[in-house]
């Protein structure tokens, strides 16, 4: 299978390095969507917030949505606030949850977390499958799938940076995934 993985168009948290609620895209990010020129995939997921469908459906207008893609990272109670924010009012929470992947936001998601349950759901798809598989997601679940892909663990998955409109392209399946490419800001592809 060759598993492209679409980071959702820009936002105002994305914009403003916030950690996300489910707002939609803003003014630019629904421009950069609809000027985005991808080929129909074979499958298409989607993550279940509004910026991610609103994504998709810009992208690929009219092309239903086959199944469910991994949700991004639940932010808990720092949902809409900026790391400088967090570090001024409980640094200390925000360096576990920056240095130990099993420390999460009050009422979040750890990194540990995450990454056990996008590498469970890469690893659920059909690897025979000779076709071409698109999800749109968060950028923290591309994150988490190339560190899947490559076996790095929590400190891989923050090495990776991931732009609104980045695509990765994974190949392979069942637990054995390559990480082919990563375009910042997919243009025609």
């Amino acid at each position: 299978m060759r598993l492209h993985l679409l980071a959702h168009a820009g936002t105002i948290a994305s914009r403003g390095a916030r950690f996300p609620a489910d707002e939609p895209l803003d003014t630019g990010g629904r421009r950069t969507a609809e000027a985005l020129e991808l080929a129909a995939p074979d499958h298409l997921w989607c993550a279940p917030s509004t910026r991610c469908r609103e994504t998709a459906a810009l992208v690929l207008p009219g092309r239903g949505i086959d199944g469910e893609a991994p949700a991004g990272p639940n932010p808990g109670a720092w949902a809409g606030r900026t790391p400088a924010d967090l570090a001024a009012d409980n640094p200390t929470a925000l360096q576990a949850w920056l240095s130990d992947p099993d420390a999460a936001p009050p009422g979040g998601e750890s990194l540990a977390t995450l990454l056990a349950r996008v590498g469970e759901w890469m690893d659920a798809l059909p690897r025979d499958d000779k076709g071409v598989g698109l999800a749109v997601v968060d950028p923290p679940v591309i994150r988490a799938a190339i560190a899947h892909a490559l076996t790095g663990g929590p400190d891989a998955a923050w090495r990776v940076d991931v732009a609104p409109l980045t695509l990765a392209v994974l190949t392979g399946g069942s637990g054995r995934w390559n990480l082919r490419s990563l375009q910042a800001e997919a243009g025609s592809v």
